[in-house]
């Protein structure tokens, strides 16, 4: 019997449709997921730049404030640093010099440049035995002598557990021991987002310094200062701060943890 010719008409007709079909499908559903992520990505960066946005104009009004002029106008800053009232700070308000420090609590570099991380310290003079922790330094020739006054700057830029420390320290500054409470986080530092900063540690920390701990348990668990941190994100980030410490002195930055040597110099030419 001879054999039977193929019609491919007839015997094979929806062979090439489906798999052109299928290629459609596939390119449909690569492009829808492009869309997404398009999408996303749009959504992401107009939420930076409303941040931005945000926070170029500072919180608002001008009762309870008073200006730090910029002292070098080669530095990327547009307008002049804000002082609050409710702003911690050490010294007397007239002083000829003004250094303010935005830091963030988890900040090992921070806990090196406050001089109360001991392990940090002893790394940082590792790298350049020259190198002097900045913040007990100044307080002692400058900020004690009436010479600085020191303000500080809230930067909780490295996760939930900066935020949750900036906003327990300023619950201990409702009862006057904002820089005891600094001093403890400093000290206490352990890895970043590992739990040394929960909200349980801070309430241990309240009662190793003697707050009032019910009162500052109800602060800590209400969220009374969490609310006003990505506010003071994006006023960093409006003055030209990327990262911790960033400290300016009379307006100039200087940024990381730089020996005191070179804040010394920096004072010194301010107060000629």
């Amino acid at each position: 019997m001879p054999a039977k010719k193929l019609d491919l008409k007839k015997d094979v007709p929806q062979v090439l449709p489906q798999k052109s079909q299928e290629r459609k499908n596939t390119l449909t559903y690569v492009l829808i997921g492009l869309l997404v992520v398009a999408a996303f990505a749009l959504g992401n960066l107009y939420t930076r730049v409303q941040m931005l946005e945000k926070g170029i104009g500072g919180s608002g009004g001008s009762a309870g404030k008073e200006t730090i002029p910029v002292a070098n106008p080669t530095q990327p800053v547009k307008a002049d640093l804000v002082v609050n009232d409710t702003d911690p700070t050490l010294g007397p308000k007239d002083a000829k010099v003004t250094v303010i420090e935005f830091a963030d609590f988890q900040c090992p570099f921070c806990g090196a440049f406050s001089g109360l991380d001991t392990a940090m310290v002893q790394n940082m003079k590792g790298r350049d035995a020259s190198w002097e922790p900045t913040v007990p330094n100044l307080k002692k020739d400058y900020v004690n002598t009436g010479k600085v006054r020191f303000v500080w700057k809230d930067y909780p830029f490295l996760g939930q557990e900066s935020t949750w420390a900036a906003a327990a320290a300023r619950c201990a500054q409702d009862q006057g021991k904002f820089w005891e409470y600094h001093d403890y986080l400093f000290s206490h530092q352990s890895g970043e987002n590992q739990g040394a900063f929960s909200k349980d540690n801070l309430k241990k920390f309240a009662a190793a310094i003697n707050l009032k701990t019910a009162d500052f348990n109800n602060c800590v668990d209400s969220g009374k200062y969490e609310k006003s941190m990505p506010d003071a994100l994006s006023y960093g980030q409006s003055v030209g701060v990327s990262g911790t410490p960033a400290t300016f002195v009379n307006g100039q930055l200087v940024s990381g943890a730089a020996s005191y040597s070179t804040f010394k110099a920096m004072i010194d030419a301010a107060l000629k």
